[in-house]
């Protein structure tokens, strides 16, 4: 449906070009008309008496040739700006007749479309062939299934695949999964109880997640009204370890039990039911237990595929090029890719040198090396600036000798 709601905008937008194109067209072809048949009387008018053109003539003339030209010029420009709205209309069509022809295939479970693209010539052949690299792979997948609480098919697979994931390990996904599940459900009390329990560590992450909780908890009763006011005013008492860092949300909260008998819903305090705030915080406990555990927020597998989705388009139009550039021995696969990948900060996780010198991305062959002045370059870099056993930084006079240069690491 939204593909056709699509087709139809762009649509709509084409009808109103050319509407607009028309009329446009008529008023300059109109205005110029009328312009050349004044200047026409004018020049009949001179032949008439038999008198030469004069010069303010000769200009006129000259301006009502460039003023044609100019007309035609931007009617063509606009013609043509037409055609590419016409195209995308084209475009929008063929988006609604793939999506509908791979939802048909869906629907009757069988493969009705054949991708030519070959995916093998942009791997590594054999990275999956150990036993140990299977042993990782198979971990990480049982890792996002905890992740995500698919708690039975984590179990069958690691039965199946030999994976042996020790009980330390899988109580706090366990245990997350559990207080997300309550959240979703709009039960606070297993997340307040996880926040009160860890305060220490939370506090030392700045996070803001218990006290958030709290406030959410105090929404919830005041939706109540009169009935929940002597409880609203009780549980405020939760908020005193928080009035330094938070006294301004607090001051609001307490403003607004002035209006329970009238309702929060009709008191300029609505903005406290926003529906939006459920989905805040479990992002919110998301993001904080997985701080408190050592681990990332999205798992490793859906950041590799994430990533691998990205990547893989952009390496299979490389591929086409150097084949039918005839240059296949330029990308080896093994270290390092032809060219940069732009993946977007989320995808951002380790720090990366590249030598300022050779312009080349560090590696375990050629590492980055820190001279005594401070200034790294890499290893290749240094070796060629040695220059009669002496090394002379590329930044600033200081001399040493290579020997005094040190790898660090990132």
């Amino acid at each position: 449906m939204d593909q056709c709601v699509c087709v139809e905008r762009e649509l709509e937008k084409v009808l109103h070009k050319f509407l607009m194109y028309g009329q446009h067209c008529d008023r300059s072809l109109e205005e110029l008309l009328h312009y050349v048949s004044g200047l026409r009387q004018e020049l009949a008018n001179a032949a008439h008496h038999d008198a030469q053109l004069s010069a303010t003539l000769s200009v006129v003339m000259s301006q009502c040739c460039k003023k044609i030209k100019d007309t035609v010029q931007k009617l063509a420009l606009d013609h043509k700006d037409i055609h590419g709205s016409v195209s995308k209309v084209g475009k929008a069509i063929d988006r609604v007749c793939l999506y509908r022809t791979l939802t048909t295939a869906a629907k009757l479970g069988v493969n009705t479309l054949n991708f030519d693209a070959d995916v093998s010539g942009v791997g590594v052949e054999g990275v999956w062939d150990s036993l140990e690299k299977q042993q990782f792979l198979s971990e990480a997948v049982v890792e996002h299934l905890y992740r995500q609480g698919l708690l039975n098919v984590a179990e069958e697979l690691c039965q199946e695949s030999g994976v042996c994931i020790d009980l330390s390990q899988k109580e706090p996904f366990l245990e997350l999964n559990r207080i997300l599940e309550a959240l979703r459900m709009r039960d606070l009390r297993p997340a307040l109880e996880w926040a009160m329990a860890n305060r220490e560590r939370l506090l030392a992450l700045k996070s803001t997640l218990e006290f958030k909780l709290h406030r959410l908890y105090f929404i919830s009763l005041l939706t109540g009204g009169m009935m929940n006011q002597i409880e609203a005013l009780e549980y405020a008492k939760n908020f005193q370890p928080f009035a330094h860092q938070h006294q301004r949300d607090i001051q609001v909260l307490m403003g607004s039990l002035v209006y329970l008998r009238h309702g929060i819903a009709n008191s300029p305090y609505l903005h406290l039911l926003g529906s939006n705030q459920w989905a805040d915080i479990c992002d919110i406990f998301t993001r904080d237990a997985c701080a408190l555990l050592g681990l990332s927020v999205e798992s490793p597998l859906s950041v590799s595929f994430s990533a691998g989705c990205l990547a893989l388009p952009v390496l299979l139009n490389i591929k086409a090029v150097i084949e039918q550039r005839q240059c296949t021995g330029i990308w080896s696969q093994k270290d390092e890719l032809p060219i940069e990948i732009e993946l977007g900060k989320k995808c951002w996780y380790h720090s990366v040198f590249a030598c300022p010198i050779l312009r080349q991305q560090a590696t375990d062959s050629n590492p980055p090396m820190k001279l005594i002045c401070g200034h790294v370059i890499s290893r290749d870099a240094l070796n060629k600036l040695i220059n009669g056993g002496k090394l002379k930084c590329p930044y600033c006079p200081m001399e040493q000798a290579p020997a005094d240069a040190k790898q660090i690491y990132f």
